[in-house]
């Protein structure tokens, strides 16, 4: 990949993340570290983006327009209601004596302390999950095994693949969701993601109808990989079709007390 290739892939993230960090550009470009300040350095210089402690920042001027994922803890505070409606149907998906995977994200982590008390074997990836499992918990646990990375919050091991573990499910949130499939704009959790989703029956998407508006750039999954999807009863009959004609199958958990 020459210098103009990395630069462009690393000006296009910019346009979707206020920041970058050197093993973040590490892991989406496949190059070594001094590469990475090498072209931080060149982008720095030509305007284009601003070298910072530890990665590289979008220019002021760039950054109007950009969609990017929230921080965890400011995401965890928002669509509560509907985030905690989801993970109680959610819940209802699981039986006794299962095995599923848990995600990070703030829906999948009200599905986990729901599951917490459960006869079942969780495997997870999300260190706030895994601190609550491991302090109100009785089930059994397996934690993802790898560094921590306190943005996203996941526990990843970039290079091992998917890890030896299968599940009946794999519950997950997502950033957007579109016709073409999930998104995400943050490049771990596309990996992360997809070496998930190998490991298991059945894909679950947990994700507040909100997140039919917001469309980053990278597609993690296409709608024809997953099985069901929980939403709120915000979903639009627009939508509703576009995951019925994928072949999702779909469950709206009420906000006002009555589950569709």
């Amino acid at each position: 990949m020459s210098d103009l290739d990395r630069h462009k892939i690393i000006t296009d993230l910019l346009r979707e993340r206020s920041f970058a960090s050197v093993r973040d550009l590490q892991e989406l470009l496949g190059v070594s570290a001094a590469t990475i300040r090498r072209d931080i350095d060149k982008l720095d210089e030509i305007g284009v983006a601003r070298k910072v402690y530890g990665g590289i920042s979008s220019s002021q001027g760039a950054a109007s327009n950009r969609l990017s994922a929230r921080p965890y803890d400011e995401n965890r505070d928002i669509a509560v209601e509907a985030k905690r409606a989801i993970a109680e149907c959610a819940e209802t998906l699981v039986r006794d004596g299962d095995s599923v995977i848990v995600h990070a994200g703030s829906t999948c982590y009200y599905l986990g302390i729901r599951l917490a008390r459960r006869n079942v074997r969780i495997y997870t990836n999300s260190m706030p999950l895994a601190a609550h499992l491991g302090e109100h918990g009785t089930c059994q646990v397996t934690l993802a095994g790898g560094d921590l990375y306190r943005e996203p919050g996941i526990v990843h091991a970039v290079q091992d693949g998917k890890p030896a573990y299968f599940a009946s499910k794999f519950f997950l949130g997502t950033q957007g969701i579109s016709s073409e499939g999930l998104l995400e704009s943050h490049p771990l959790l596309v990996k992360a993601i997809s070496e998930l989703s190998l490991c298991s029956d059945e894909i679950v998407v947990l994700a507040d109808s909100r997140k039919f508006a917001i469309r980053p750039r990278n597609i993690v999954l296409p709608l024809s990989r997953i099985g069901t999807l929980v939403t709120d009863d915000g979903l639009s009959d627009t939508n509703a079709r576009m995951l019925e004609d994928a072949g999702v199958n779909i469950i709206v958990a009420s906000t006002s007390g009555e589950r569709k």
